[in-house]
């Protein structure tokens, strides 16, 4: 009986135990219960006598009611009745931020902390060169023909181009944009519809500067344009553009830096507003609403201007430029005012690629001598 009496109190000890487990611990808990059940009931001279209900503080259990199978049941218990005590006598505390931290420094090592990549500072050129001349005047002088503009053509030479330094100093992501804008032509259209394609917006761009050469220009001996072209949709884009452009002084003109030696063809130079400029004339199928999306167009321009001050076959100076994109469907021009402020932060960065190209073509030869 003493036996007895004794076990009974193990059981109610293992019952006031269970009874302070918290709800996510419950079923673990019964487990175990039941294994120590059915250790007291196979000793000698022991027998439990069932109870119809055992009240948890927790919950409520009915010892009579079938349960679910659960796959836990066919875990032999007994072999890791050792286990389970050492994973339920086990009492961890919350781990904080800074144990957590120690923790992985202990497993992982220390942190290394990487510092922040540097942001590249906006170049500045090394041969600094000013975008105007201070030995000439702002304005065309009085001896020059105003019914006459100057028209210079370009002269083929070693020296390059405008054009040319751009493109040969494009960036990664410009060249990326063009070649996937290349691939999705030639899917749409072909290799010879692309070659027809970039065929036509040539010729387009060909009539719509003869075109605008023949409105400009104040001469009467030009070639008379093809009336069609006077009607297409660029020149009913343009219409008020032309209507604040006056003054014309340059059509079609050579311009040639003597400092830093390059060359180029402009179309135009003019009085837009009031404000003598260089304006660039450009045709465009999708809208460009921003100065932004002519991507190097107002590199081009401020070349021009550079160039027009520092060329001795040009009298004037001019500090503005005016890029102006040209809709097929007729709808308004957008013409995009380069002030001088303007003007000199793109000369910069002209001054930069001009440098990038001076130092490729100079590798290269180097290179083609090794």
């Amino acid at each position: 009986m003493a036996s007895g009496r004794l076990r009974k109190a193990k059981i109610k000890k293992v019952l006031d135990i269970t009874s302070t487990l918290e709800g996510s611990e419950k079923n673990l808990k019964m487990k175990v219960f039941q294994t120590i059940c059915r250790q007291l009931k196979s000793s000698k001279g022991f027998s439990v006598e069932p109870a119809p209900c055992v009240v948890f503080s927790t919950s409520s259990y009915l010892c009579g009611r079938k349960k679910k199978v659960n796959p836990y049941e066919e875990v032999d218990q007994e072999k890791y009745s050792d286990l389970v005590r050492s994973v339920l006598s086990f009492r961890g505390h919350a781990q904080a931020p800074q144990s957590l931290f120690e923790e992985d420094d202990l497993l992982y090592g220390p942190v290394r902390k990487c510092k922040a990549p540097k942001q590249e500072a906006a170049g500045v050129p090394r041969n600094w060169c000013p975008l105007f001349n201070p030995e000439k005047s702002g304005k065309p002088s009085a001896t020059s023909d105003p019914t006459i503009p100057l028209k210079i053509p370009l002269q083929r030479n070693m020296i390059p181009s405008v054009t040319r330094i751009l493109q040969q100093t494009m960036t990664s992501e410009q060249i990326s944009c063009l070649e996937r804008w290349k691939r999705r032509m030639i899917l749409e259209l072909g290799e010879d519809g692309f070659a027809e394609y970039t065929s036509n917006m040539f010729l387009q761009g060909k009539r719509f500067h003869e075109a605008l050469e023949s409105i400009l220009s104040p001469q009467r001996n030009l070639k008379e344009p093809d009336e069609n072209l006077l009607k297409s949709g660029y020149i009913q884009s343009i219409q008020h553009v032309l209507r604040d452009v006056s003054g014309v002084q340059a059509l079609e003109s050579a311009v040639k830096h003597e400092t830093l030696k390059y060359v180029g063809l402009l179309d135009c130079v003019a009085d837009y507003q009031g404000k003598l400029c260089v304006i660039d004339w450009k045709t465009s199928e999708k809208r460009k609403p921003f100065i932004q999306n002519t991507f190097d167009n107002p590199l081009q321009v401020v070349a021009y201007v550079g160039a027009v001050n520092h060329d001795i076959n040009y009298s004037f100076q001019v500090q503005c430029g005016l890029i102006v994109v040209a809709y097929k469907d007729g709808s308004p021009a957008h013409p995009h005012f380069m002030d001088a402020e303007l003007c000199s932060q793109y000369w910069a960065k002209w001054l930069l690629r001009l440098e990038e190209y001076t130092k490729k073509e100079k590798n290269q030869n180097i290179q083609k001598l090794v």
